[in-house]
């Protein structure tokens, strides 16, 4: 049998191979391509040399939006990781109802970021009418409008990386500890948060990268505003592609920068989950 599947399955993989190809593999090649070119359709490509990434980096919106969105993801990271392990401590104590509860804060999850934003957008400025102002006319209440958002959908999900960790630490090895005198703290923070290192690694870097890819709740929250001082890499990639006539290249040359950053945290992710690996 298995001799038969080893025999047939280039025929099986070739359809799906073929498929990320022509759908992922040529438009990725192009896409560097013409972050080179001026153009207004793939058909009528100028190569320019590095005129494009010159344009990008000289453009101060795109640069605020780098520092904006750097801060963002590390605020974020931040807020949600430590709430979520919270909240994972919390829910492998022995108590009632934990399993309801861990569907309830993991639910936020399940929802588009676009109606999020909008629902969480009707809230904030229903509550800052109130002191007579609204979230599009401070850069600021976009900022942890977006933090407070992003903080409630992604927790639920960090939350459960954090318990499946909490759950593969050996009961005798708390046992121990306790036995030896430790106290709660104690072991909190020389027991259970280094043996959890993969989990906190693996959720930290979850955290950045979402952090830097947001898009759908920038736009729905603040749409960029004030005067683009809400907008994120994202948004700012988007706005200048689709949004200024003849800056189409210069978009396409910040959504490759965007992408080697992208890259670049995975790559600094995958490296300290490795690492962590090996020590143990």
């Amino acid at each position: 049998m298995e001799k038969a599947i080893k025999r047939y399955m280039p025929i099986f993989v070739l359809p799906t191979f073929f498929a990320f190809i022509l759908g992922f593999i040529i438009p990725f090649i192009m896409g560097i391509w013409l972050s080179f070119c001026n153009f207004t359709t793939v058909t009528d490509a100028k190569f320019v040399g590095i005129s494009n990434y010159i344009e990008a980096f000289k453009d101060t919106v795109f640069r605020h939006s780098f520092w904006y969105t750097a801060l963002f993801a590390v605020v974020s990271l931040v807020v949600i990781n430590v709430f979520a392990f919270a909240l994972a401590l919390a829910l492998t104590q022995k108590m009632r109802g934990t399993n309801i509860f861990r569907t309830i804060f993991f639910m936020p999850n399940l929802i588009g970021g676009i109606v999020l934003g909008y629902i969480w957008q009707l809230i904030f400025n229903g509550i800052l009418a109130q002191y007579h102002t609204a979230l599009g006319l401070n850069e600021w209440y976009g900022f942890w409008g977006m933090i407070i958002l992003v903080s409630w959908q992604q927790i639920g999900y960090m939350m459960i990386i954090y318990i499946a960790g909490l759950q593969s630490i050996p009961g005798d090895v708390m046992e121990a500890a306790q036995i030896d005198g430790a106290s709660g703290i104690q072991r909190l923070f020389r027991v259970t948060i280094p043996m959890m290192m993969p989990s906190i690694t693996i959720c930290m870097f979850l955290s950045i990268t979402n952090g830097f890819k947001l898009f759908d709740q920038n736009l729905s929250l603040t749409a960029g505003e004030p005067s683009k001082m809400s907008e994120m890499m994202a948004l700012n990639i988007f706005n200048t592609f689709y949004g200024r006539t003849g800056w189409e290249g210069v978009g396409q040359a910040k959504a490759v920068i965007f992408f080697v950053i992208v890259v670049a945290i995975g790559l600094i992710q995958l490296r300290a989950t490795r690492s962590k690996e090996v020590q143990q």
